[in-house]
């Protein structure tokens, strides 16, 4: 009888486990794919968070520009599982696109207003941005309405990037549902009479120039006062956001709050890993996630009883979200991306 030595065993024994494990049916790796125009290091950590807790590996497909197209052309063999954008008005793209499916979750409907997802679970918000006025610190500035931003008393003071940006259109959009489109078009002819300079730039810039002398107030998101207050001490940016203050307006009608968009997330049509989709959409609007999402973006979470990031509870404070369904909202947007080129805002 052949005698095996005890190293000769060990390899036949570790031959024996490799034929064996081959012959097993291959077990598919806990995955999720998520594509987001969102630039991926502002999810990172929320990302990472999940994988960590979960054991599912989130595979991040940057795509800047066409997500929808690229979906489409995609078709059946799509590997997107979640897609993620900014704007209400994207996700609705999505949506009406046919690339997207419908999501019924205890778990989601909890946390997330009504008003901040699709009626059949076929879009989420995931973190709020406000739409705010900043104002030159030495004004005594406490409250306004959107709709005072077309007084003749700002006549010259104005500032505010391009009205066909998706942050403007969104809130022109807002103002159509609350006031009508020819209220809504006075109010656009009013703003351009009121502007300091030309409707363009970013948000930032309209800090600056406040700053700069160059108007009292203008449009702005919130988060960007979060950036530039949490800026170096010194930086350009950090004296733009310690220059202003911000002022959260409200619509003229009773019961309005603040306008927001949103950044938020679909369930593709053809996902392949459908139920890891919706365990990251759960995760997102969890209370953990909720938390990195205020402290890494300086955006208000979606689910209530979450804390602020500090820069943005002690220069903004809490949110009174207008109540306003945002799907209702985004019916308008071409009807006010037209009154915007009608008065020839940003021209």
């Amino acid at each position: 009888m052949t005698r095996i030595h005890r190293p000769q065993r060990a390899l036949a024994l570790a031959f024996a486990a490799s034929l064996l494990v081959a012959a097993l049916p291959a077990r598919a790796a806990e995955e999720v794919t998520l594509y987001t125009t969102r630039e991926p290091a502002l999810v990172a950590p929320l990302l990472s968070a999940f994988s960590a807790q979960s054991g599912i590996k989130v595979n991040t497909v940057f795509v800047k520009d066409g997500l929808l197209e690229r979906v489409r052309a995609e078709g059946e063999r799509s590997p997107a599982d979640l897609l993620m954008t900014v704007d209400v008005g994207h996700l609705i793209d999505l949506v009406e696109g046919g690339v997207t499916q419908s999501v019924q979750s205890a778990a989601l409907q909890s946390a997330i207003p009504a008003n901040l997802r699709g009626a059949q679970g076929e879009w989420f918000a995931l973190s709020l941005r406000a739409r705010v006025v900043y104002a030159a610190k030495d004004l005594k500035l406490t409250s306004l309405r959107y709709e005072d931003l077309a007084s003749p008393q700002w006549k010259g003071k104005v500032c505010t990037r391009a009205g066909q940006h998706p942050y403007n259109t969104a809130l022109v959009s807002a103002m159509i549902a609350h006031d009508g489109p020819a209220k809504t078009e006075q109010w656009l002819q009013g703003l351009k009479a009121n502007l300091a300079r030309k409707a363009t730039g970013g948000d930032r810039d309209v800090a600056r120039d406040i700053l700069g002398g160059i108007c009292d107030v203008g449009l702005a998101n919130s988060y960007y006062v979060g950036h530039m207050k949490a800026s170096k001490e010194g930086t350009d940016a950090r004296k733009w956001g310690d220059g202003i203050r911000v002022v959260k307006p409200t619509f003229a009608d009773k019961g309005s709050g603040t306008h927001v968009n949103i950044s938020g997330a679909s369930v593709a049509r053809h996902a392949p890993h459908r139920a890891n989709a919706v365990k990251l959409l759960e995760f997102l609007v969890s209370e953990p996630a909720q938390a990195l999402y205020a402290q890494a973006n300086y955006e208000y979470p979606v689910r209530k009883g979450v804390a602020l990031d500090p820069v943005i509870a002690q220069s903004i404070g809490p949110l009174q979200v207008d109540p306003l369904p945002l799907t209702e909202i985004a019916r308008y947007r071409q009807q006010a991306s037209t009154l915007i080129d009608k008065v020839g805002l940003d021209k």
